[in-house]
């Protein structure tokens, strides 16, 4: 047994070096748009299976019971050994789905630089590296990042024993030495609905929301040397009934992006509200410092990333090719350039971490 409590165990090496574009363009190519991991997942598993690695393919809840979904959604884990690194990234994607394409040596697609080209450029760096004699990786591939992390909780179930964890997500080849937090909440308003022809006989809960929003941004929010300041987004706002009609309901969802634990933003939130706004909060998760290695060039980052869930694999790294600032948009994209470059740094760190004591 190789990753304990996985049934992973020893199998025969592949033979041909992986190509990165091919795969990543065969995996772009699989619709799995978050809950729809499926078919993605049983090609990745073959495909895997195929070059004599050892996979478990794990179950994930779906995200909704859905007919159109016929193949369940799973992790796929793989070894070759006893894993003392493993690469891990995710393969579903945000809508809207639309397939790979080459142009002027950049690669477009829905998931060419979040996170699929990462995969493939995983593997290829794992067949490198089993081609010079070394059997202690493994793979961690999971479902539904995009909306909540189900997958690398999933996977956060197995008890293994590796000492490192490289996670991919675009980072333009740079290791993130740390990542912020967030914190969500839903602010609710209420206030009295009247003929809007007699104010004074009604309570605007729009109003009411307004200037609880606008005492925000005098708020000084919690700031970290190497993260900097906790800022926020307004993301969604709603309220009333009718235009003439003074409102009696309102709510505006808010998005911290933190920079330690939610604590103090919880805290000083609850204090600038002062009782005027009812707070739900919908999904908090910590600031996150990673492994870095010498010789790798660092930064940090503010979004978040499936590596606090997978607290069991060892000390996370995080390094990926591509830009987050196409991620999920409609030019999705990565040079070519880039994805190879990927492999040879991927290929590089594993080597030094599976060399350090």
């Amino acid at each position: 047994m190789r990753v304990e409590g996985s049934g992973i165990g020893d199998r025969g090496s592949g033979t041909e070096p992986v190509d990165p574009l091919q795969l990543a363009r065969q995996l772009i190519d699989i619709e799995s748009t978050t809950g729809n991991e499926g078919a993605v997942a049983k090609f990745l598993a073959d495909f895997l299976r195929g070059r004599g690695y050892s996979v478990l393919e794990q179950p994930v809840p779906p995200l909704i019971p859905d007919s159109r979904f016929p193949l369940p959604r799973t992790n796929v884990i793989a070894a070759v050994g006893e894993p003392d690194v493993v690469f891990s990234t995710h393969f579903d994607c945000v809508p809207p789905f639309f397939p790979s394409r080459v142009e002027d040596g950049v690669l477009y697609g829905r998931g060419a630089c979040d996170a699929k080209s990462i995969l493939a450029a995983q593997v290829a760096a794992a067949e490198r590296l089993r081609a010079k004699g070394e059997t202690r990786l493994g793979l961690v591939f999971v479902a539904g990042e995009e909306r909540g992390s189900d997958g690398a909780k999933a996977a956060n179930r197995i008890a293994s024993k590796t000492r490192f964890l490289i996670n991919g997500e675009p980072t333009d080849l740079r290791l993130g030495s740390a990542t912020r937090g967030c914190y969500r909440v839903r602010l609710t308003s209420t206030g009295k609905a009247a003929h809007s022809g007699y104010p004074e006989l009604g309570e605007s809960a729009i109003e009411k929301l307004m200037d609880c929003l606008h005492a925000l941004r005098a708020v000084d929010w919690p700031s970290d040397p190497l993260l900097g300041k906790t800022h926020y987004t307004v993301g969604l706002i709603s309220g009333g009934v009718a235009p003439n009609v003074i409102p009696p309901n309102a709510e505006a969802e808010v998005f911290f992006r933190t920079v330690g634990e939610p604590g103090p933003v919880r805290e000083t939130l609850t204090r600038t509200m002062a009782g005027r706004v009812d707070i739900t909060e919908i999904l908090e998760l910590p600031a996150v410092r990673m492994h870095t290695v010498p010789g790798f060039e660092t930064a940090v980052f503010s979004y978040f990333s499936d590596v606090p869930f997978l607290s069991n694999w060892g000390k996370p790294l995080l390094l990926g090719p591509g830009s987050i600032h196409v991620a999920h948009t409609d030019r999705e994209h990565l040079s070519i350039d880039e994805l190879h470059r990927a492999v040879d740094v991927y290929q590089a760190l594993a080597a030094k971490l599976l060399a350090s004591s």
